[in-house]
């Protein structure tokens, strides 16, 4: 469900989405290299970000990254990040491209996850993409029809699969990365943070 009808907002770049930026264009021009179907290129630049970039938590990285050059530089992000760095290189490939959040039960309590929906012409759909990483217990992957993504919220436990698809990251979100000394304090934040 998406907040908007006006496709140009899920095309911005920003401070955030910071797809201006000469990396991030090369890396886009280098993935979509000699691709010419739709479907084929998104899904080459998910399974890029997906495995190609680390999820922080996985490699036990001290280090948060927020705006999609650093994670494409120091090559990992929390899924929050790396879904800014998804969402910079597809609307760099005039992909509309935006962000969508899960409320799950983590070791530590509840807390957001984020992830992207990107939208196929082709199509005319909404697909729903989570680029987090895959291991152990996770297996996310492109798909047209079926979702198949990192986490598959449970309603009973109180775990929320949020319908609405943002044309910008979460504001909070987005405090809590810049302002984080380490992934610790991050986590914790978005643990203990009301998002919604």
């Amino acid at each position: 469900m998406p907040e908007t009808d006006d496709m140009k907002y899920y095309l911005l770049s920003s401070e955030i989405i910071d797809f201006e930026d000469e990396n991030i264009q090369k890396t886009a021009l280098n993935l979509s290299k000699d691709i010419k179907d739709e479907t084929e290129l998104i899904k080459t630049v998910y399974e890029f970000v997906r495995d190609d970039i680390d999820h922080s938590m996985d490699i036990y990285s001290d280090e948060v990254t927020c705006n999609a050059t650093d994670v494409l530089k120091y090559k990992h992000g929390l899924c929050f990040a790396k879904s800014n760095l998804l969402a910079a290189i597809l609307r760099f490939l005039e992909i509309p491209t935006g962000f969508c959040y899960q409320k799950l039960e983590f070791d530590i309590g509840m807390g957001l996850h984020g992830l992207n929906a990107v939208f196929i012409k082709s199509m005319d759909k909404w697909v729903r993409l989570d680029a987090r990483g895959n291991k152990n217990g996770i297996n996310a992957q492109f798909t047209t029809d079926k979702e198949v993504l990192a986490y598959s919220p449970i309603k009973k436990s109180g775990e929320i699969d949020y319908p609405t698809i943002y044309a910008s990251p979460n504001t909070k979100v987005i405090e809590i990365l810049r302002n984080s000394t380490n992934l610790d304090e991050a986590f914790d934040l978005i643990v203990n943070t009301d998002f919604f």
